[in-house]
């Protein structure tokens, strides 16, 4: 039952335009009620392209916030429109928006609060052309963290998210990084507050057009990674207090 749902897609964009319309003509607008676009101070058309394909809401940053940052704006745009289920969806066609419909069904059902598209779950990473050094450094990362998050998610590095309001209500998304790590924060935060994350299987697109970062950004992004996972676990332990899991 999807119908008493208010369903909102975000996409957080920065030099999108070349695949924006693709993917926003995907989109199953039978389940979808609204979709905000958010600009992150492109250096393209993303807003022009948005608009002329009728988003009726396109927020555009005057400075480049950067990927974390420009989630905030989304989350709490979709908060302010009163969404029951948000969707975080990467413009750059990366993720196929076809899987919609199962992801907002496990939620609008009460099955699960928060459901994944992952990409290793039927080695769909390595078939869609991820660099091998990144999927190597994916699956290293991850049973690091189902280790000290005793958990068993096969990635916590997937862009496509569906979360339920109440989620979004209940952690501090806000006192997360600005950056890529945001991602991973936001996944702790989840986690620690007790709820249950769903993963479905995710074909990806490694394209010229889609974005990714640099080999330096994601040495980075990595040891932030690290550092998540550890603070979880130290703030489990009753160690120490972390701002972001208050």
């Amino acid at each position: 039952m999807v119908k008493d749902n208010k369903v909102v897609v975000v996409l957080p964009a920065y030099n999108a335009e070349k695949t924006l319309k693709k993917t926003y003509n995907e989109i199953p607008l039978d389940v979808v009620d609204e979709v905000i676009l958010v600009d992150d101070c492109s250096q393209d058309d993303t807003v022009k392209v948005a608009e002329e394909l009728g988003i009726h809401h396109v927020i555009t940053h005057v400075n480049n916030l950067g990927y974390g940052g420009n989630q905030k704006t989304c989350y709490l745009k979709a908060l302010e429109l009163e969404a029951d289920i948000v969707i975080m969806l990467h413009p750059d066609y990366q993720y196929t928006p076809k899987l919609l419909h199962s992801m907002i069904y496990l939620i609008a059902n009460d099955v699960y609060p928060v459901v994944l598209g992952s990409r290793i779950l039927g080695r769909s990473a390595i078939v869609g052309g991820m660099p091998y050094w990144r999927y190597i450094s994916n699956r290293l990362l991850t049973v690091f963290q189902n280790i000290l998050m005793k958990q068993k998610l096969s990635e916590y590095h997937t862009g496509y998210r569906a979360f339920s309001a109440e989620v979004l209500r209940n952690i501090n998304f806000k006192a997360n990084s600005n950056d890529f790590v945001f991602d991973n924060q936001m996944l702790a935060q989840i986690l620690f507050k007790g709820y249950k994350i769903a993963e479905i299987t995710c074909p990806t697109k490694y394209m010229d057009e889609a974005s990714s970062i640099s080999f330096s950004r994601s040495v980075r992004y990595g040891f932030g990674v690290l550092n998540t996972a550890l603070s979880y676990r130290l703030q489990k332990l009753g160690l120490v207090k972390y701002q972001i899991f208050k």
